[in-house]
């Protein structure tokens, strides 16, 4: 039996989707997240977000993200999986070029990984801590916790995880940018709602 659910977002279209677990877990500052026995989520949003998959999401590069405790509108943990622009996989893969990604967990906290990527028109940019991984095997909810929140005595509940997978001109190149951001950081966010394209 599926541990989880997926229904439409709002607005209703065919790249607006929330993948939301079928137990009780209010948001991304709950403990039960960075334990060994919650199920791996995003892994899940992209399995049926990605080109073939259960949901497809209607968009040449995909965003699945969660927002901060304040920035959300459920009590009910809940994964948007949605469309991101162009010049936001454009800008990702610049900086992979340039060396301003992280490559491993550990310093993804580290300001040489942050930088500025662009957000919906009018919206300005917001500053990302970034890091690259190869595949969604890791609890991303325990690595936020671990290299990011504990590290610089930050807030759970103000994070706000934003999962990019990379495409280049031949599909999917078998990995992803994971992007979180909260007040704390300059110009930094607690909400995906810059990046996610809903409509």
């Amino acid at each position: 039996m599926p541990h989880y659910v997926v229904l439409h977002g709002k607005p209703e279209t065919r790249r607006n989707y929330l993948l939301l677990p079928s137990c009780r877990i209010t948001g991304i500052e709950c403990p039960f997240l960075v334990t060994t026995t919650v199920a791996n989520y995003w892994h899940e949003a992209w399995e049926n977000a990605r080109s073939g998959g259960d949901v497809p999401v209607q968009s040449q590069y995909i965003g699945l993200g969660i927002n901060s405790q304040s920035a959300r509108q459920l009590n009910q943990l809940h994964i948007h999986m949605a469309g991101v622009r162009a010049s936001t996989q454009r800008r990702l893969q610049d900086l992979e070029s340039s060396g301003r990604v992280a490559l491993q967990p550990s310093q993804w906290g580290d300001t040489q990984y942050q930088a500025a990527v662009t957000g919906a028109d009018g919206s300005g940019d917001r500053t990302y801590r970034i890091l690259r991984l190869d595949a969604l095997t890791q609890n991303l909810f325990d690595l936020l916790n671990l290299y990011v929140v504990r590290r610089f005595g930050l807030d759970m509940a103000g994070q706000t995880l934003i999962v990019v997978p990379k495409m280049t001109a031949t599909g999917f190149a078998r990995a992803f940018y994971v992007l979180n951001s909260d007040s704390s950081l300059h110009d930094g966010t607690n909400t995906c709602d810059h990046l996610l394209v809903y409509s």
